[in-house]
């Protein structure tokens, strides 16, 4: 915000005391305050002087004139970078075990200035995921790993508020892995394009974003289920097993959830017209619990979890089943790998199929995924949910708490309020 103030005491102000009446300026630029076209341009001291005549009418003529330029940089988006810090969050250290807050760090940096070819973007909300996890940890995956001192990764759903590429125009609303930070140069690569009016932006992080992408992809392509096969979905009740057991409804499948609280279990069965679920932290015995929720045998299983979960659905696949391995997360946090049964000798008699999947492997078809997400929501089909943190200085808290198993639907954190 920038103010006027014209009592800026002398000690302070070389301007007072040369006899001037001085506006001070919340920004480290100044020049002439009768030259308000090229207000926050000139390099100088943060004052602007003008003659002592009439201070009172200087004033009020210079803020006018201040709001009205002002009013149309911030339309033009040339102003964001003025004493605005852009904040975000680096990995301080690596984490043993389960994440803690400490091992992240919110730091503050100049708002970056878009070149030729760039725009600059304003987050308004950010990501945390479970993929998260395996990137900090330093060793080899799939993508790149977050170094210490580096930016974490992660999707940003924001506002183009400056631009220098014709294909983005301020007021336009993107989505991208543009990391845990509140203002990003991007030049487009990995960018798309947010259509506001479809739904609240904050889904294309969701339902209409990566998770949604994950769930339809490793459901429909992966998993292959037919009309009155049973599917198993772990993780049912996060942002992709959600979206992932709908579809399987959708498609006429009998779905059975697992989740972690009682309350997750409700959700899943009363909201979203799982047939079934069970919560796996107050189940003594996953196999008989599978067993009596699922007779029939099962179908397709959506792996979201791994580790003992999946321990216990192997044992009641059926002939050509379809297992989905879209995610691990009981396993990230360990600091020995658990034990475990060897059960791929089961794929054999079953003539069963496991495949794991990148979401990233279908992007040639993303346009498709969110064709159909989209279109089922309109229709109310499809619903979701989500959970809001507010702050980008709670983006570590609101991950450590997704890790958890805290949150039901998808983990927000919302970074702006403009």
């Amino acid at each position: 915000m920038t103010t006027l103030n014209p009592r800026a005491s002398p000690a302070t102000n070389p301007a007072r005391r040369a006899g001037g009446t001085t506006a001070h300026l919340s920004s480290e630029r100044s020049l002439p305050a009768h030259d308000v076209k090229n207000l926050f341009v000139v390099d100088g001291s943060p004052f602007t002087t003008f003659p002592e005549k009439n201070p009172t009418l200087t004033i009020m003529a210079l803020s006018v004139r201040a709001a009205r330029y002002i009013s149309s940089e911030i339309r033009k988006g040339s102003l964001y970078n003025l004493k605005v810090m852009n904040r975000q969050i680096v990995l301080a250290a690596r984490p043993v075990g389960f994440p803690k807050e400490s091992d992240f760090q919110l730091v503050e940096t100049p708002v970056p200035s878009p070149g030729p070819g760039e725009f600059l973007v304003r987050g308004k909300y950010l990501s945390v995921d479970p993929y998260m996890r395996p990137r900090i940890a330093g060793g080899k995956s799939y993508a790149r790993g977050v170094e210490v001192g580096d930016v974490m990764v992660g999707g940003v759903v924001g506002e183009v508020i400056e631009s220098k590429n014709a294909d983005y125009a301020p007021g336009e609303i993107v989505e991208g892995l543009l990391g845990w930070r509140q203002y990003v140069v991007s030049n487009g690569e990995g960018v798309r394009k947010v259509d506001s009016a479809l739904a609240p932006i904050s889904t294309a992080l969701g339902v209409l974003g990566m998770p949604g992408a994950s769930a339809y992809f490793g459901l429909l392509e992966v998993g292959k289920p037919q009309a009155g096969e049973t599917v198993v979905v772990s993780g049912a009740a996060g942002a992709v097993g959600s979206i992932a057991g709908q579809i399987a409804k959708l498609k006429g499948c009998r779905v059975v959830g697992i989740a972690g609280s009682d309350e997750k279990v409700r959700h899943l069965t009363e909201e979203l017209g799982f047939d079934a679920a069970f919560n796996y932290k107050t189940t003594p015995n996953y196999h008989r619990k599978l067993m009596a929720l699922c007779p029939s045998g099962i179908d397709v299983y959506f792996d979201n979890v791994g580790g003992e979960i999946t321990d216990a659905v192997i044992r009641h696949i059926n002939v050509r089943a379809r297992l989905v391995i879209c995610g691990q997360i009981s396993q990230y946090n360990l600091e020995k790998p658990e034990m475990g049964p060897r059960w791929l000798w089961s794929l054999i008699v079953k003539q069963a199929r496991a495949e794991g999947f990148l979401v990233f492997q279908f992007a040639d078809r993303y346009r498709e995924a969110l064709r159909d997400l989209a279109g089922w929501l309109k229709e109310g089909k499809l619903k979701y949910r989500e959970n809001i943190v507010e702050g980008m200085e709670n983006a570590p808290r609101a991950f450590i708490g997704m890790l958890k198993g805290e949150n039901i639907g998808k983990q927000l954190v919302k970074i702006s309020n403009d």
